[in-house]
């Protein structure tokens, strides 16, 4: 860290033009917004409901804290930064960004791959279900979820800020992606996050194979139900947590995948979106739509405000 000035660096965002930044600003606080009030609503629905005091329920809404957690780390810098012309990113505030940034995405592959072994256990071992997913098993998912994040940030903040930057310290991107700021490195200094990086991507990719293994024998098991209402019953619980998996690793791999120009364009835009934003948001859509419980959960809560209010 020594080599690194306190200067910091220039995020230039998704336009050089002020108009066109305050759009795209505009559109990032209405996709924060609408992110806030599902996870929250999810968050405080399942905290409230009995019925919704299950393993099930209780990862999901550990699942919104981070969704929560994930789009707070970026959008709401760049909507201050647009709304006051600002473009300055201090050097300690990168490091506390990236770090945030990856402890998050490592969490959330975590909590989803727990999440699908919790589904897997209901469905293919329903007997047993209450003695293996019991609030001990419960706990320890949670804080493995988050161990396994802070370990992953860690490793990547360290391995990208032990580099050296060479020439302008811009950054185009409109949050301290550590993919840009390896751009910026010096000779072959960023061999260290790039193995940082291969290493987590294999962890990802186990992840991955856990989750489709879970899935193939979720819906083996599931198709040789012999009532259509436990069918439709197991796959309103199981394919919003698939879509879900699915949405957040096609982002993942879209981002990873695209190659990153000095001036990004229209489709460098919406990668971005489809990385950073999209999930956090539509995540919670996904479940309430598919999801009677939850939708019978959230009718309750909006009875009690409404009697609150007019009472």
């Amino acid at each position: 860290m020594a080599n690194l000035s306190t200067s910091g660096f220039l995020l230039m965002g998704f336009s050089a033009k002020p108009e066109l930044e305050i759009v795209y600003a505009c559109l990032f606080l209405v996709l924060y917004m609408l992110a806030l009030a599902g996870n929250m609503l999810i968050i405080t629905t399942t905290s409230l409901d009995d019925s919704l005091q299950s393993p099930m329920y209780f990862f999901l809404k550990h699942l919104s804290l981070l969704d929560l957690c994930y789009i707070s780390v970026t959008v709401p810098r760049f909507i201050c930064n647009s709304f006051m012309h600002r473009r300055n990113i201090s050097l300690w505030e990168c490091i506390l960004q990236c770090f945030a940034f990856a402890v998050c995405g490592s969490a959330e592959m975590s909590m989803l791959t727990v999440m699908s072994y919790d589904r897997y256990v209901a469905i293919c071992m329903p007997l047993h279900y209450d003695v293996i997913m019991d609030v001990r098993t419960c706990v320890h998912g949670v804080a493995s979820v988050w161990v396994s994040g802070a370990i992953s940030g860690v490793m990547h903040t360290a391995a990208t800020f032990s580099i050296r930057f060479c020439g302008p310290r811009i950054i185009h991107q409109f949050f301290c992606d550590i993919p840009q700021l390896l751009r910026l490195s010096c000779s072959n200094d960023y061999i260290g996050e790039v193995g940082v990086s291969a290493f987590v991507s294999i962890l990802a990719l186990v992840c991955f194979i856990f989750i489709g293994f879970s899935y193939v024998h979720i819906f083996s098991s599931v198709l040789r139900m012999p009532s259509a209402e436990g069918r439709a019953k197991a796959f309103s619980t199981c394919l919003p947590h698939l879509v879900v998996v699915i949405l957040f690793l096609s982002t993942g791999t879209f981002e990873f995948l695209k190659p990153h120009s000095d001036t990004p364009t229209a489709l460098d835009l919406l990668l971005t979106i489809l990385y950073t934003v999209v999930p956090p948001t539509f995540n919670p859509v996904i479940y309430s739509l598919r999801n009677k419980a939850i939708k019978t959960a959230l009718r309750k809560v909006f009875k009690r405000r409404k009697s609150f209010f007019f009472s």
